[in-house]
């Protein structure tokens, strides 16, 4: 009977009661000091509040996460119940993030679609210099796709057992998806339209800069997966922390081929 079992046989059900932590409640208080410091920049233009209470915020995910990696890969309470719970807490929370990303598409449609007098009744606008579709937005999407294809890879390489392989696509992962900010940013920094320059500019810079800012966080899912490999975290019947990472990967791809499609090809013919 390995660990796992006998821990759930002992107390006679598979679910994982978890023990009182101090991280909900430092969260909770963490993201009034943030919320309420950002309002205080705002006004003030005093940015202290905001800096603690994003340290804050930063330090308790931290920890918080490190307790869950050591309910799962060392005291053995992460069941295959648990398991499916956080499975399907992952697709809800994908859902949310299709919501999320519907109302900025919303938004771009209903201004292209139907353009309005105020800005000529043309789209783009009058004196808007669009990008390039086939210059860097094509790159990029090459370079997505590619981190897709090798995400996918070291999924393979964890099922079958295979140390160097899952490593290795994890690595190689890691490095795309930092080509992909690194390229973004150069596109934001020789954009010729400012945020504020109208209606295009405000979708554009919504819709594409809030999926680089998930480009940024699943990049830092993947390195703290690439670490977990590396010491051996994963098991072919045992990963679930990586599972959520390659569907929210595949999640950040998807959305980026709508955007070269729509935002960057046709929305800027």
């Amino acid at each position: 009977m390995t660990e796992t079992h006998a821990g759930a046989h002992a107390k006679g059900h598979p679910y994982h009661m978890v023990d009182p932590s101090p991280w909900p409640a430092v969260g909770a208080l963490a993201a009034l000091g943030m919320a309420g410091g950002l309002i205080l920049y705002v006004h003030t233009g005093a940015w202290w509040l905001l800096i603690i209470g994003t340290v804050l915020t930063l330090l308790t995910m931290i920890l918080w996460w490190r307790d869950v990696v050591r309910e799962a890969t060392f005291q053995g309470h992460h069941t295959n119940p648990v398991q499916r719970g956080h499975r399907f807490g992952m697709v809800l929370f994908i859902a949310s993030e299709v919501m999320f990303f519907a109302a900025f598409f919303w938004a771009f449609f209903n201004a292209s679609i139907f353009p309005q007098e105020a800005i000529g009744g043309v789209w783009p606008p009058p004196g808007i210099e669009t990008f390039d579709p086939w210059d860097i937005p094509l790159v990029n999407t090459i370079i997505l796709l590619t981190s897709g294809a090798t995400v996918t890879w070291a999924h393979h390489a964890i099922r079958e057992n295979n140390y160097w392989g899952s490593v290795l696509g994890l690595a190689i992962t890691v490095a795309l998806g930092i080509s992909f900010t690194s390229l973004q940013i150069y596109e934001y920094a020789h954009a010729p339209f400012s945020f504020r320059g109208g209606i295009y500019p405000s979708t554009f810079f919504m819709a594409t800069g809030f999926h680089g800012f998930h480009v940024i966080i699943g990049t830092c899912f993947l390195s703290v997966c690439l670490y977990r490999a590396i010491k051996r975290h994963f098991k072919p019947d045992h990963h679930v922390g990586f599972e959520a990472c390659a569907w929210y990967w595949h999640f950040v791809d998807v959305v980026w081929l709508f955007l070269f499609c729509w935002v960057y090809w046709w929305g800027g013919a």
